[in-house]
């Protein structure tokens, strides 16, 4: 019998000193809010880090989606430890490469190149939603 998910969780990059992980958060919450809404949860990772028991047992449960703003791969590493390979695991930089965007320079706010750069992150997790879903 198969089960139809019906929500992903979406685990996005919580660093603060590489202009990619704004644009994650930023993109993550135009997927939760705007793209996706109701099909969509955040799990938040430092709390998810910790031990928080809800994020850990949904991501246990439901699949998840994350982003990385580095090739650290926190969101992606952290999962897959805590509670289970992601569903998809989306890198920023290689996003960016695709769709020729660059000069991302501000870590804290939203300039030009910033702002294009979430709005076409947010479109490719919306993407992977889909698919997901599907």
């Amino acid at each position: 019998m198969d089960i139809k998910v019906l929500k992903v969780g979406i685990v996005s990059c919580s660093g603060e000193a590489l202009p990619e992980g704004t644009v994650s958060r930023v993109a993550c919450r135009k997927v939760l809010g705007e793209l996706r809404p109701g099909q969509t949860v955040t799990i938040c990772l430092p709390l998810f880090i910790a031990g928080g028991k809800e994020e850990r047992e949904f991501a246990s449960k439901f699949p998840t989606i994350t982003v990385d703003g580095c090739e650290k791969m926190c969101a992606a590493k952290s999962t897959e430890k805590l509670s289970g390979k992601p569903a998809k695991s989306l890198m920023i930089k290689e996003i960016l490469k695709k769709h020729g965007i660059s000069g991302l320079k501000q870590c804290r706010g939203l300039g030009h190149a910033e702002k294009i750069a979430s709005d076409t992150v947010a479109e490719e997790v919306a993407k992977a939603v889909d698919e997901v879903l599907e």
